[in-house]
Formats: C-alpha cells, structure tokens, sequence
C-alpha cells in the first residue's frame, strides 16, 4: 500500500516528459524572437534589432533580385483580390483593388526609370519604392518566420497574465496587447500589424481591442525615428527624442480609446469565435506560467507554424506594397503639386498658435502632411526653429495613420475599421499629440 500511495504521489514520467517538451518550446522558441525583434546588435558599425540585419544581409547579398522580387509582389498583390472575389466585397474593396492595379504601371516605370520627370524625381517614385516598398516588402516575410516564435509558444499569454493590471485599466485591452505596442516600436508598424492580425483572428481581441492596437500602438519604429531625427538634425537629443515620443503615443492612446469612434466599437470576436484572456487576480507569476505552458502545449508544430505565419505574411505583404505604391504616390503629388495640405493645415493652426509654437502656420500645415507619409512633415521643418523640429517629429510618430503604408496596412487586416474612422482617429491623435508634446518641448529642449 505504502509504494502504491508513494506511486501515486510521484509525477507521471510521461506527464513530467511533456511539462519539460513544453518549457524547452517556450524558453528557446521565445528566446529566440525576443533576439531577433527587440535586442540592439552592432553589425558592422550599425546598431539595430536582428531583424533588420537579417533584412539588410538579404539585401546586399541579392542587390539586383530584390526590385525584382518587389514587382513581383505588386503584380501579385494587383491580382489578388479579383482571385479570392474581395474585391466585390464592398466599395472600399473595390477602389482600393483599384489602385492597387494602378500600383503595377507606377512600379514598372520607376523600375525601368521611363516615366515623366516628377515622377522620377528622387522625393517621389523612388522615395517611395527604395525607402517604403523594397524594406516593407523584405521586413513583413522575414519577420513573419521569426514572428511564430515570438508569439507561437507562450510568451504573449506569460507577459499578458504579468502587465494585465496595467493595460486593462490604462488602454483598455488585453495584457497580451503588450506584446504588440513594443513589436511596433522597436520592429515596425507592419510587424506590429502582423501580430495584432494573427492574434485577431485566433480570437484573442475583440474588434475593438484589434482597432485600439492597430490605430494605437502600431507606429512606425525606432529605425525610422532614426531617419526622421537625423533628417532633423535632432541626434543630439535623440534618448529623449525616443522617450518623449513613446510616451506621448502612449498617452494619446489612453485618451482616443474614450472617445468616439474607438469607445463605440464591437466587443464581438472574429467570427464569433473568442478566446479571451482570463482576468487574474492572484499568483500572478505562478498564474502567467500556466498559461505559457497551456499555450506551449497546444501550439502548432514548429514547421506548420512557421508556414502559416510565412503565408499570412507574405499575403499582408502582397497587400500593402501596390497600395503604398498608389496611395503613397497620390499623397506626394497632393503634397508637392497642389495646396490641399496648405489648406488641411488651417484645421491645426488653432492649436499650433495657441500653444505658441514657432512658425505655428508652418507647424500646422506639417501635422496635416503627415496623413499622406510620415516623413514629409520632416522635409517641410528642416530649417524650423529646434522646439518646432522636435514637435513635428514627435507628430509624426505619435499620430500613427498616413496613408502611404499604415492605412492601406490596417485595411489589409481583417480588422473592420472604416476609412472615415481611420481619419477621425488621426485628427484626434494630431491633436492630442501637439496639446502634449508642445509643453514637454518647451520644457526639456534648452
């Protein structure tokens, strides 16, 4: 009876076996995406996050196949929506299947240099395909591998159960959402869109929480603040450029999410299939590890994984890169041929003047720019006074929505959002964004 009992008392060899399976697949599978999404690496002299080091080897390893393969996936991702039938799915489907076609010949003229002058000119068509299409259409596949270990094996659910205190009352979604504002931040707003998606679609946010995420925290990421602070002459000061900027986005999101549109949208799931997260209020740690293990246990095997986030991936990417192309090119002209954003800028001067920031009609007319590409405002305040550089820097990363990329990226999703709402959301987050960063300026800057 005493070996019976003492039988009975002792784990499982075979339990034990897949509790250990289960703890290896987290800790190095996550490991792993953690290394490659978010850890700094000196390559070369360059200071970056894996992933971008991946993506630049890529680049210089295949120099002449890359502007192929991006004409590829335009032509693809032109094709697409009338294969799948999505293009019939509404008016908005229908128009932007529409310029994604319009995306093919922009792409092929830049590429083989035929087109008209303006369009050749370096701020325009190449702008767009070298610095937008070629790094989106290279970071989305790749990040996808790495992306199925990142968020695959029980890390979002161990790190959700952690900081669920924080996000629930502050920003209104799920602990796992963490995950994704930092993916964003220190990857790139498609890499954070790619996660919001995914999860959206396993049922682990409701269609508000997946709007909050896409609209709130998915911006643009620290390499391209890097671009837009050296464009500015603002390294000098680029910890607090970085940290002035991650709070402020923050902030604003934890207002938007209280206002219309965000405050009245869906708790339903995708498909009605929700799996939301359990709400702990004890054995927090010890809590977070079951989860993990939970998770971990039921993930898909590692190669089918990897698959499925490749094909989502490279499905994202054949979506966004014939709308950057359009739309983005749309937004230049607008910007450098008529006096639209000239006139969108008296929506700001308001606030730009009563919060006395240098050259307010100059500042107020680049918070309008930014919905068309987030680096044009830069280009408009080179010579702006220091406390206006630093503004219109930080606008243009707080904001998030422009609709060179991370529009046509967020209406790539399955998240439902409307075009009008999207452009509420902006209006609000620029205004929102210039209430709080104006002082935080005048204040830190000397």
């Amino acid at each position: 009876m005493g070996n019976m009992s003492n039988s009975n008392l002792a784990p499982h060899p075979s339990q034990q076996a897949v509790s250990t399976t289960h703890a290896w697949k987290f800790f190095v599978c996550s490991l792993i995406g953690i290394f490659v999404f978010f850890i700094p690496v000196t390559v070369n002299d360059t200071s970056s996050i894996m992933l971008d080091h991946i993506v630049t080897w890529v680049r210089q390893f295949m120099p002449g196949a890359i502007p192929v393969y991006a004409l590829l996936v335009i032509v693809l991702g032109a094709i697409y929506p009338f294969v799948t039938g999505s293009w019939k799915q509404s008016k908005v489907n229908l128009v932007f299947s529409a310029l994604k076609v319009l995306g093919v010949p922009i792409a092929l003229l830049i590429y083989f240099q035929a087109g008209p002058a303006w369009l050749l000119d370096k701020n325009m068509g190449p702008f767009l395909f070298e610095k937008l299409v070629i790094p989106v259409g290279m970071v989305v596949p790749i990040g996808s591998v790495f992306l199925a270990l990142l968020v695959g094996y029980g890390l979002l659910e161990f790190i959700g159960v952690l900081v669920q205190p924080i996000m629930r009352p502050i920003w209104k979604t799920p602990g796992r959402s963490a995950v994704d504002a930092v993916a964003s931040f220190v990857g790139s707003y498609s890499i954070g869109l790619l996660i919001t998606n995914r999860v959206f679609k396993e049922g682990k946010y409701t269609i508000k929480e997946a709007a909050i995420i896409a609209t709130g925290f998915s911006t643009v990421s620290a390499t391209f603040m890097i671009v837009i602070a050296k464009t500015l002459d603002l390294m000098n000061y680029w910890n607090l450029y970085f940290w002035v900027s991650l709070v402020v986005t923050f902030l604003v999101t934890a207002v938007t999410v209280r206002i219309w549109p965000l405050s009245n949208m869906s708790d339903a799931y995708y498909q009605d299939n929700g799996d939301p997260e359990k709400v702990i209020k004890e054995k927090r740690l010890s809590q977070a590890w079951m989860e993990a293990m939970d998770a971990a246990g039921k993930a898909l095997p590692l190669t089918r994984n990897i698959w499925e986030n490749l094909r989502d991936g490279f499905i994202m990417t054949m979506s966004i890169l014939p709308s950057i192309m359009s739309v983005g090119l749309l937004g230049l002209v607008l910007a450098e041929f008529t006096h639209l954003f000239d006139w969108l800028g008296y929506l700001f001067y308001p606030i730009t003047w009563l919060l006395q920031i240098p050259e307010p009609m100059l500042a107020a007319k680049a918070s309008a720019i930014e919905i068309a590409e987030m680096f044009l405002p830069a280009l408009l305040v080179v010579k702006a006074p220091l406390v206006t550089k630093f503004v219109i820097a930080v606008v243009s990363v707080s904001t998030i929505l422009f609709f060179s990329a991370t529009i046509p990226c967020i209406l790539s999703t399955e998240i439902p959002i409307s075009i009008p709402k999207l452009l509420v959301i902006w209006v609000e987050r620029t205004i929102l964004t210039l209430l709080f960063v104006t002082p935080l300026a005048f204040l830190l800057l000397p």
